[in-house]
């Protein structure tokens, strides 16, 4: 893209699965023990969007694609992209696309739903954000996502309803679910004739952070209203009390996911990381980067990242 402007070749039915860790470094071995982990790692799974459109060609394919759906339970955040491109060629009337990505969806999502449940229990593992993405946002740049929300709602506010609602019949405890209240606008690069601009994107740095925050501040928002049942609480918020111990710089030895449960993991820590907002986070991000405290720093900014998001109208958080 960047030395020939050429886009890469699509791959159609080809699901692969990036891994990206983030290592914090430190200068001395006292705030490498202090920290309560020593990486962040994301992974990206890229689901074919032709497995919501087409039937698969054999029986070898259909259980590629289940598999592939079932790597996907694993994450806490799922981005719905919507194709500017598709969007453009629509003007004036994007329902058409809208209303067709949606029923997609929908119907291939209840076509996988008795291989995906288990003796048709709903899942306690599950996506349980579902934020919409406007990808090659870089086509349509009168288009901040307060507009990109509207349109949706607008256009296909039902088909999001209905959509919603088959998410709600595969997962356990509904109530904690989060679909179509996320926006978010993507673009890898700036396309013009001849030439492709790869540093000039459109939040993609943003990915890490709601990777790592949103679901963060969604659980414990969710466990404050008493939102989850026991074993979904311990699921979602097994890893809360690490991220929260390590935002607000407080050494603690967590036993495992059901320590959180059973107060093993004081309550006070998360909710005192839950509620470092503000001029109060901002400060405290100033002070861990003046004292080389980089992963309170990290995790501290990457909130921050999250508030300029918001702030430069590309990223646009549920406060539910």
């Amino acid at each position: 893209m960047r030395d020939s402007a050429r886009l890469p070749p699509t791959k159609r039915f080809a699901a692969t699965s990036y891994s990206f860790s983030v290592k914090l470094k430190d200068n001395s071995e006292a705030a490498t023990k202090a920290r309560p982990f020593d990486a962040l790692r994301l992974v990206w799974h890229d689901y074919p969007g032709e497995w919501f459109e087409q039937d698969v060609s054999g029986p070898e394919e259909a259980t590629r694609r289940v598999d592939t759906f079932r790597s996907l339970l694993s994450s806490d955040v799922a981005l719905l992209l919507v194709d500017g491109q598709r969007l453009l060629d629509n003007s004036g009337e994007e329902e058409r696309y809208l209303k067709s990505l949606l029923t997609n969806l929908r119907n291939g999502l209840l076509s996988l739903k008795d291989e995906l449940l288990t003796d048709g229990k709903p899942l306690v593992q599950f996506p349980r954000i579902w934020m919409f993405a406007l990808s090659k946002a870089d086509l349509l740049p009168g288009l901040d996502v307060f507009k990109f929300r509207d349109l949706l709602v607008d256009k296909a506010c039902d088909e999001i309803d209905e959509f919603r609602k088959v998410l709600a019949s595969l997962v356990e405890a509904s109530d904690a679910l989060s679909v179509g209240e996320d926006f978010v606008l993507l673009s890898s690069a700036k396309f013009e004739a001849g030439a492709i601009e790869v540093t000039e994107r459109v939040g993609l740095e943003l990915i890490l952070p709601m990777a790592a925050m949103l679901p963060f501040e969604r659980h414990v928002r969710w466990a404050q209203a008493k939102a989850l049942p026991g074993k979904v609480a311990e699921s979602l918020l097994g890893g809360a009390g690490n991220l929260a111990a390590g935002l607000i710089k407080r050494k603690v030895k967590l036993p495992g996911p059901l320590g959180l449960l059973a107060g093993l993991v004081s309550p006070d820590v998360i909710d005192e990381a839950a509620q470092l907002v503000g001029d109060k986070l901002r400060e405290f991000n100033r002070e861990a980067l003046a004292k080389h405290e980089n992963l309170a720093a990290t995790l501290s900014g990457f909130r921050l990242d999250l508030d300029k998001g918001e702030a430069e109208q590309i990223l646009l958080r549920s406060r539910r």
